[in-house]
């Protein structure tokens, strides 16, 4: 394939005005040519797209995720596209959301109105700006720019979502904003592009670049709706390199290397190797974690990375590591237990347990939201026809023994599971000290094992429970996000506190020998 930058037309510097009018109507001239950006000195530089821009930009489809290394260009180049969509598109109307009011200012000052107001006088006298503030962009042809936090309502010919993964962890409220109402702004003819830094494993733009791999792995031809990938590492930048002389690097970081290597099927050279090493050391004091997550050499690789907000991120890597989280029978003769999270007006969550021996066995998992407890029994009662056991306790959190308005009387949750024929209830006391609820949790987790398959649901819930977000200070709190994933990870909590309440026997268990009935009583 030829590549479409080098066009047979000169420089701006060196162009006639005869071939001007026919440059401006080709978009890799005018991307080369027109745009002025401030490089990372702050140095006012033409636009020139890197070859990893360039490569998205050949590659680029209908629906983009990027996931990325830091600073490899990318909010600058989709920025620029947007603006000349605008300016050569009439009619366009577009859009950045950012994490936050003062990012979206700082696009708009330091990306878009920079660009705009460096532009040749001819350019902007053909596509003059006629509304200029902090939150929209309008040119005289129609076209529109909007800068946001998030869009809803009317259509939006190209949507650019900047760093979703740290909205993921600091804003839920507005990652379902921009999933039940930004996104589908955009039509199948529009562009959507979305780009971050992989922040954690879990949440909506994690969920994205999963199914743009399996897009990719599976070689699937893609409809206008269908997400693609663009990757974007460390080791292709050519401004993340050192000078070998200036680093040593140890045989670990070697080997590191090397594997790296065989999974991307090309060398790192010494002096790729170097700035990693360096980086890691100084940037990351030795944090491979840290480093992984900002700097990722394969995508898998920022997945596998457990994110600082992850409440269960070390429980739950342990219980990988050990094997308890994979097939888990559940054993006849042993009672099954249930731990509830109850949601008037969203999720309930139950799980399903079974203590054999010492250890904790998660044999189940069921959610819903919205329902009647009537739903959530038929639930569990055609589970126990299908796989043939005997109810142990259900255990409710203490607002199971709140009275609820009912048809014909007022009624606690536990009346009304009990009614539908639940009679072993048991109310487990609120916890006063939350925090402390969750490190217990965390401690007995070394006895829980889960089946992945029937809990796998609730797998993806306790891998996604996440801590709260103080977007002020900038860092984790103690407290919990509401994400979605809490209500799992709140019905898996009762475990540990009714077990602290004495309302678990923690001694051995096993089958109970079945009675043989007497003569007289055949």
């Amino acid at each position: 394939m030829s590549d479409p930058f080098a066009t047979l037309f000169p420089s701006i510097e060196a162009i006639s005005p005869a071939d001007l009018v026919a440059a401006m109507q080709n978009r890799w001239w005018r991307l080369t040519n027109l745009y002025w950006i401030q490089n990372k000195d702050g140095v006012a530089v033409r636009f020139n797209p890197n070859e990893a821009q360039r490569k998205f930009l050949l590659e680029m489809w209908y629906r983009n995720v990027v996931p990325k290394a830091r600073q490899r260009g990318f909010s600058t180049l989709i920025q620029i596209l947007m603006l000349d969509t605008c300016l050569f598109k009439p009619g366009t109307m577009s859009a950045v959301i950012a994490q936050d009011e003062d990012t979206a200012k700082q696009i708009r000052n330091t990306k878009i109105k920079f660009a705009w107001e460096r532009l040749p006088a001819f350019v902007k006298e053909m596509v003059p700006l006629t509304t200029d503030n902090i939150t929209e962009l309008v040119w005289a042809n129609g076209s529109t720019m909007l800068l946001a936090t998030s869009v809803r309502g009317g259509t939006v010919h190209f949507l650019h979502i900047s760093e979703l993964g740290k909205i993921v962890q600091a804003s839920p409220l507005k990652v379902e904003e921009i999933q039940q109402g930004s996104i589908p702004a955009v039509p199948p003819t529009g562009i959507l592009v979305i780009e971050s830094t992989v922040e954690g494993p879990h949440g909506l733009f994690a969920d994205f670049c999963r199914t743009a791999q399996a897009n990719a792995d599976a070689k699937r031809e893609l409809t206008p709706l269908d997400f693609k990938l663009h990757f974007a590492s460390w080791w292709d930048a050519p401004e993340y390199r050192l000078d070998p002389r200036l680093q040593v690097i140890s045989p670990q970081m070697n080997a590191y290397f090397e594997r790296v290597e065989a999974k991307i099927g090309r060398p790192i050279d010494p002096w790729s190797r170097a700035w990693y090493a360096k980086t890691l050391e100084s940037t990351f004091s030795g944090g491979q974690d840290k480093m992984k997550r900002q700097y990722p050499s394969f995508l898998e690789e920022a997945f596998e990375v457990s994110a600082d907000g992850l409440w269960l991120s070390e429980p739950m890597a342990r219980a990988r590591r050990d094997g308890r989280i994979g097939k888990v029978p559940l054993l006849p003769g042993y009672p099954v237990n249930t731990f509830w999270d109850i949601g008037t007006d969203d999720a309930t969550s139950i799980w399903l347990h079974q203590r054999v021996n010492m250890m904790d066995n998660f044999v189940g998992y069921i959610e819903g939201s919205g329902e009647p407890p009537s739903y959530y029994v038929r639930g569990l009662e055609d589970i126990r026809a299908q796989r043939h056991f005997v109810w142990g306790k259900h255990f409710l959190p203490h607002d199971g023994s709140a009275r609820r308005i009912n048809a014909e009387v007022l009624k606690t949750y536990a009346d009304m599971i009990r009614d539908l024929g639940f009679s072993n209830v048991e109310i487990v006391p609120r916890t006063t000290d939350l925090n402390a609820a969750i490190d217990g949790m965390r401690e007995e987790f070394t006895r829980y094992q889960f089946d992945e398959e029937a809990c796998a649901e609730g797998i993806k819930h306790l891998d996604g429970f996440s801590k709260a977000w103080n977007a002020t200070q900038g860092v984790w709190t103690g407290g919990i996000m509401k994400n979605g994933h809490q209500h799992a990870a709140d019905a898996l909590r009762q475990k540990s506190q009714a077990e602290q309440a004495g309302l678990i026997n923690t001694g051995p268990s096993a089958p109970r020998p079945r009675r043989r009935a007497s003569a007289m009583a055949a």
